[in-house]
């Protein structure tokens, strides 16, 4: 039963999927028809649908692309139709370096390179050329923002657009005559020359409404939220500083073991940062946050631990909520304790239990769901080792070791890695990660001695440098007399010898 109920999903997101492709083909094939455009434009458009539907994307993703290719069908339109201007001003770049930044997908992208390149040249009327150049210079620009987390690269990724599309048209046209010529440089050289800075501009200032029309986040927004100055996370630092803290270990554990496997870093890294802001709320029962005030879940029922302990997942969703954070970054929140079963209130309340009386294991369970993407799968991970290691009594490296092993097997066991594609290699890879971090942040650290009191040697050292000077002023009259003493007499036998002398002369 469940199996047919399955097949006639599939069955039902498939012709939901064609649904939609149909219907905006419809939509494409009714402007290019009023327009006089030929009807192959709204084929090949239908032809990536199907292609992207074999590609596994999303309704969803069509219909984004399709109205990026929509818009600079209608930017061409307008250009070509009711301006003067060259038609080499038309920023076909800017739809690839769109989808980069939007989709991070390069086989996406090099797809809507090409077709944004055939179908603006189809508009146009132009040649193979004009869609090579485009082509060229749309994915040059789109390579060049692959990492961008600056603005300053995605001018630059203009700049380098701009650059090959010169190249391109130069290379078609080698005859020297016509690139000397005043009418090829105004209506082609400059145009061309202009295009992908003028690309950079238009992505420049459309970005943020696609990323909220999409719903899809950026680099540039994903460092907007990295900001510590965000006003959530200022809240954090000052209501519930233990948590702060553990949530900074965790973003860096995450950052690095997704890097490690090829997922997105940075997302995950802004992720952890807010997957416990739910604590805020009651911090005090959350061990990172208790001070000296000691365990407040010592005084009350295992039940109850449960019901806040569960808590502060629902609080945080309708925090992040409230706050207008995206919901990529929202869904670290429920994910990233998948549905972990709170160990320790669970035995408690066996311990605790009555004769006759039942603890069920699922009401000790979080809801989850479980996390559906590697980066809130590697911060599931990184969560439950973080506390883990902290807890230890002696965290050597060989300990450290044994927990983190530990912890990603019970975890995989359990089955909280089922619904997201980490591969063992990957698991590995992140256990390795863990390890490494871990080992160095605990590692042994140098004994220094305790500095001695040295104030009673001081003193007896100047003490004694004191009597010393004391006895050499005492002895130094003596040494005065007798050197007096000893003066009159060399003078005395300087004044015999001299008297001696003269009586030699004289006689």
């Amino acid at each position: 039963m469940n199996v047919k109920n399955s097949q006639l999903s599939n069955t039902q997101k498939t012709i939901l999927n064609f649904g939609s492709i149909v219907l905006f083909i419809i939509i494409m094939t009714l402007f290019c028809k009023s327009m006089g455009y030929s009807l192959i434009i709204p084929l090949f458009i239908f032809f990536l649908g199907v292609h992207l539907h074999f590609l596994g994307k999303k309704t969803k993703n069509f219909l984004h692309i399709g109205l990026l290719l929509a818009i600079i069908i209608f930017i061409a339109h307008i250009i070509d139709q009711y301006t003067t201007l060259p038609l080499n001003y038309i920023p076909v770049a800017a739809i690839s370096i769109l989808t980069m930044l939007l989709f991070n997908n390069l086989n996406l992208m090099f797809l809507v390179a090409f077709s944004s390149s055939v179908l603006v040249s189809l508009v146009l009327g132009g040649t193979f050329g004009m869609m090579l150049t485009f082509f060229l210079g749309s994915l040059i620009g789109a390579y060049a923002v692959r990492e961008a987390r600056t603005r300053g690269q995605l001018f630059s990724a203009g700049l380098f657009s701009s650059l090959i599309q010169v190249t391109c048209l130069l290379l078609l046209n080698p005859q020297t005559s016509l690139m000397m010529s005043w009418d090829f440089a105004i209506k082609q050289l400059v145009p061309l020359a202009a295009n992908g800075l003028i690309s950079a501009l238009v992505v420049s200032a459309t970005l943020k409404p696609f990323e909220s029309l999409f719903g899809v986040l950026t680099n540039y927004s994903l460092l907007e939220l990295s900001d510590f100055n965000q006003p959530l996370l200022k809240r954090m630092i000052l209501e519930a500083p233990g948590t702060y803290h553990h949530s900074l270990v965790v973003s860096n554990l995450s950052e690095a073991a997704a890097d490690a496997i090829g997922a997105n870093a940075l997302l995950t890294r802004v992720g952890a940062y807010y997957h416990d802001v739910g604590k805020m709320v009651k911090p005090e029962y959350f061990t990172e946050n208790q001070m000296m005030g000691g365990n407040k879940h010592d005084n009350i029922e295992p039940s109850v631990s449960r019901l806040v302990i569960l808590n502060h997942v629902k609080e945080g969703v309708e925090i992040a909520k409230k706050y207008k954070l995206n919901p990529k970054i929202i869904e670290f929140i429920p994910q990233h304790h998948g549905t972990s079963l709170m160990y320790y209130f669970y035995q408690k309340a066996l311990e605790d239990a009555e004769d006759g009386e039942t603890v069920k294991e699922e009401d000790f369970r979080y809801p989850g769901p479980k996390p559906q993407k590697r980066e809130t799968a590697i911060t599931l991970l990184a969560d439950s080792v973080e506390g883990a290691t902290r807890a230890l009594d002696d965290p050597s490296p060989n300990r450290i070791e044994e927990t983190v092993k530990k912890i990603i097997n019970n975890k995989f066991i359990d089955g909280q890695l089922d619904e997201c594609d980490l591969t063992l290699a990957d698991i590995e890879k992140i256990s390795a990660t863990f390890i490494r971090i871990l080992s160095a942040m605990y590692h042994n650290r140098i004994k220094y001695p305790e500095k001695k009191n040295t104030t009673t040697k001081i003193a007896k050292n100047q003490n004694s440098a004191d009597s010393t000077k004391a006895n050499k002023e005492k002895e130094m009259p003596r040494d005065g007399n007798r050197n007096s003493k000893s003066a009159e007499k060399d003078k005395d036998q300087s004044a015999e010898n001299s008297s001696d002398n003269q009586k030699d002369s004289s006689t």
